[in-house]
C-alpha cells in the first residue's frame, strides 16, 4: 500500500513498514510496526485515529489485541501491534491501512473502504495461515521449549538441544521429540562500539572453559574455532543460524541496534545481556534522534533477562548509569575506576561487578572477590593505553562469569586473546615493521575513534599519523565531530581518504572536504593534511611517509581485506620505513 501523501499545511508519510520477530522497542511479542513522518499534526491524535481504525479491522480478522504501542517522537511517531506468529506478512498490511485511515481522517490522502478491505485482507491472511505452526508454538510455549520460525524453516530447543524442520513439513505436537528439546546459555552483546570485540573475548573464554561456543558478529559466524559463514550476521538471522546448529553448546549473540530496531530481539531469553556503552552513531533511523533514546532502544534486551540473570552495563557510562538504575531485570556494573561510588554501594550490597583495582582486573560474584589478572597481562589493553578495551574487558569477563565460567578460563581467554586479524578483524590489529608500529581499526564513529586516539596518543611516538575517512549517511555536524575526535591523537599528518562504495547519496568529494575543512578549523596546517581518492592509496601514501619509531592509525572500512593483504605482503618482504612498498 502507497504511504499517505502530503497535504498543503500537513505532511503524512509512511517512511518504513516491517514485522517484528520479537521483543522490540514497543512491545515484547511479534508483530507489526512502521515509521512515520508526521508534520503539522497532533501526534496524539493521529495515534487514536491509528487505533480507532486497527481495532474493528482486528476484530474482522478475528485477531484479538494482545499488545500495541505507539511512539511519539520529533517529526514521526513508530506504530506497533501484536500478531499471530504466522500472519506477520499480512499484519503489515493491516497497519499500513490503519496508517492510511488515519492519515484521511486528518485530511492527506485517502484509504480503501474498510468493507473491501477487509475481505482482501482476509484472503490473504487465509494464504499465510499456518495451522501447524500455532499448534506447535502453543505447545512449546507450554512446555517451555523456544521456538524459532522463518520463511523457511522451524526450530525447537536451542543449540544441542534444538531439532529443525522445513516450515511446511511440521511434525504435530505429539510427534516432536520433546525429551531431547533444551535450552543452552544465550548471551546477548549490544552497544555503539566495543561489541565485536565483547563477543570474541568471550568466545575466547569458552574455549579456554571447554565450551563450544556459537559466535555472530559484523564479520562472520563462528562455531567453535570454525568461521562458518564471513559477513554481518548480528542480525536475528544470524542467530537462528548459530541457535540452530547442534554442535552449540553456548551462543554469543551480537545484537545491533538496527536488528533490535528493524525485528526486534532474536530470542525471547537469555542468561545474560551486555550494552558496552552509548554514543552518537546512526542516530535519525527508525525514530531515534538522540543517544537518550537509543539507550532505551540498546536497554530493550534487558527485556530477555529472567530473575536469576544478569544485565551488565558500563557504569563509566552515564546514559546507562542512569536508565540501568530503573531497570526491572538484575544489573551486574563494570568501571574502570575502583572508587566508583555507585559500584561501590552496589558491590557493598552483595552485587555481581568487576572493576580494575592497583592495575587489575578484579571480578565480585556472589559476594566473593577474585583477582582475575593483571591489565598489562591482558593484549588488547595495549598495557592500559587502550581504555575501550579494559571496558571490552571487564564486560567479556564479567558476562563470562554469569555464564559459569572460572576464573582460571576467564584469565586464559583474555590473556591469551591477541587483536590479530585472524582472531579480531579490524580491531586494533597491529602490525610492526622494524619500529614503525601500524595499527588497523575499523572507528567509524566519534566515539570509538576519541577511543583510539586517546590510545594511540598514550603510545611512545616519534611521529604520528592518521588515515582517516567517513561514510556519507552521517550529518554534517556528525562528519565534523567525527574530525575533531581524531585530532586527540595529536597527528602530523593526516591521509583523509573518499570511501565511494560508503557515499550513500553524498556527492564525491564532499565528505573529505567536510573533514579537512574542519581540522583546519582546529588548528591543522596545510602540510598535514592530504587527500586520496581511496583507502588504499591513502595507507599507501601513509605507510611511504612513515619512518622508523612512527605510529600510524589506519581507519580502514571499505578496503579492509586490500589493506590487511597490503601489510602481509609487507610483512612477508621483510619491508621496513624507506623500503619501496610491493
Amino acid at each position: 500500500m502507497n504511504t499517505a501523501a502530503s497535504g498543503s499545511a500537513k505532511v503524512i508519510r509512511m517512511l518504513d513498514s516491517r514485522r517484528l520477530t520479537g521483543p522490540s522497542l514497543l512491545m515484547d511479542v511479534p508483530g507489526a510496526i512502521l515509521d512515520a513522518e508526521l508534520q503539522g499534526v497532533d501526534a496524539s491524535a493521529f495515534i487514536q485515529d491509528w487505533t480507532l481504525a486497527l481495532l474493528p479491522m482486528l476484530e474482522g480478522l478475528g485477531w484479538p489485541l494482545e499488545a500495541a504501542g505507539a511512539r511519539p517522537y520529533e517529526g514521526g511517531v513508530s506504530l506497533a501491534f501484536a500478531a499471530p506468529i504466522d500472519q506477520l506478512y499480512v499484519a503489515t498490511e493491516v497497519n499500513e491501512w490503519a496508517f492510511a485511515a488515519a492519515a484521511q481522517a486528518n485530511g492527506v490522502g485517502e484509504a480503501p473502504a474498510f468493507g473491501p478491505e477487509l475481505v482482501r485482507l482476509r484472503d490473504v491472511a487465509a494464504a499465510e495461515r499456518r495451522p501447524a505452526l500455532i499448534a506447535l508454538a502453543a505447545e512449546a510455549e507450554r512446555r517451555g521449549v523456544t521456538l524459532l520460525s522463518d520463511d523457511e524453516c522451524v526450530s525447537l530447543g536451542l543449540g544441542t538441544g534444538s531439532r529443525s524442520w522445513p516450515v511446511d513439513a511440521l511434525p504435530v505436537p505429539a510427534k516432536a521429540p520433546w525429551a531431547h528439546l533444551h535450552a543452552i546459555p544465550v548471551a546477548l552483546v549490544t552497544g555503539t562500539n566495543g561489541k565485536t570485540t565483547t563477543v570474541r573475548l568471550m568466545g575466547a573464554i569458552a574455549r579456554e572453559a571447554g565450551v563450544v561456543a556459537g559466535l555472530t558478529s559484523t564479520d562472520f559466524i563462528e562455531v567453535g574455532a570454525q568461521v562458518i559463514e564471513e559477513g554481518d550476521f548480528s542480525g536475528p538471522a544470524g542467530a537462528r543460524t548459530v541457535l540452530r546448529d547442534t554442535r552449540v553448546a553456548m551462543a554469543i549473540l551480537e545484537v545491533a541496534r538496527g536488528g533490535i530496531l528493524r525485528r526486534g530481539l532474536p530470542v525471547t531469553h537469555a542468561e545474560v545481556a551486555v550494552v558496552t556503552n552509548v554514543a552518537n552513531d546512526h542516530l535519525g533511523e527508525y525514530g531515534i534522534l538522540d543517544t537518550h533514546a537509543l539507550a532505551q532502544a540498546k536497554l530493550v534486551v534487558a527485556k530477555a533477562i529472567p530473575e536469576h540473570g544478569r544485565v551488565v552495563l558500563n557504569a563509566d557510562d552515564a546514559l546507562l548509569l542512569e536508565a540501568g538504575q530503573a531497570l526491572h531485570a538484575p544489573v551486574a556494573w563494570f568501571t574502570r575506576d575502583a572508587a566508583h561510588v555507585h559500584v561501590r554501594a552496589h558491590r557493598a550490597a552483595g552485587g555481581d561487578a568487576a572493576w580494575v583495582e592497583d592495575g587489575a582486573f578484579m571480578l565480585q560474584r556472589g559476594g566473593v572477590v577474585t583477582r582475575i589478572a593483571s591489565v598489562v597481562e591482558v593484549p588488547l589493553t595495549f598495557d592500559g593505553a587502550a581504555r575501550h578495551n579494559v571496558e571490552n574487558a571487564l564486560a567479556a569477563l564479567l558476562a563470562s562469569s554469569v555464564l559459569g565460567a572460572s576464573a582460571h578460563a576467564i584469565h586464559a581467554g583474555l590473556t591469551g586473546f591477541a587483536s590479530t586479524p585472524e582472531s579480531n578483524p579490524g580491531r586494533a590489529n597491529t602490525w610492526r615493521f622494524g619500529s614503525l608500529t601500524a595499527i588497523v581499526d575499523f572507528a567509524h564513529n566519534p566515539h570509538g575513534l576519541a577511543a583510539l586516539a586517546r590510545m594511540v596518543a598514550a603510545i611512545s611516538a616519534q611521529r604520528r599519523g592518521l588515515v582517516i575517512g567517513q561514510a556519507g549517511d552521517r550529518d554534517d555536524a556528525s562528519i565534523r565531530e567525527f574530525a575533531r575526535a581524531s585530532w586527540a591523537m595529536h597527528p602530523d599528518r593526516v591521509f583523509v581518504k573518499e570511501m565511494e562504495i560508503y557515499l550513500r547519496g553524498r556527492e564525491k568529494g564532499v565528505v573529505p572536504e567536510i573533514i579537512l575543512a574542519e581540522l583546519r578549523a582546529i588548528g591543522a596546517r596545510a602540510d598535514q593534511l592530504e587527500r586520496f581518492d581511496d583507502e588504499l592509496a591513502a595507507v599507501r601514501a601513509a605507510l611511504t611517509w612513515a619512518a622508523e619509531g612512527d605510529l600510524l592509525l589506519l581507519t580502514s572500512h571499505a578496503e579492509r581485506d586490500g589493506v590487511t593483504a597490503l601489510l602481509r605482503a609487507l610483512q612477508a618482504a621483510n619491508w621496513r620505513p624507506g623500503m619501496a612498498l610491493v
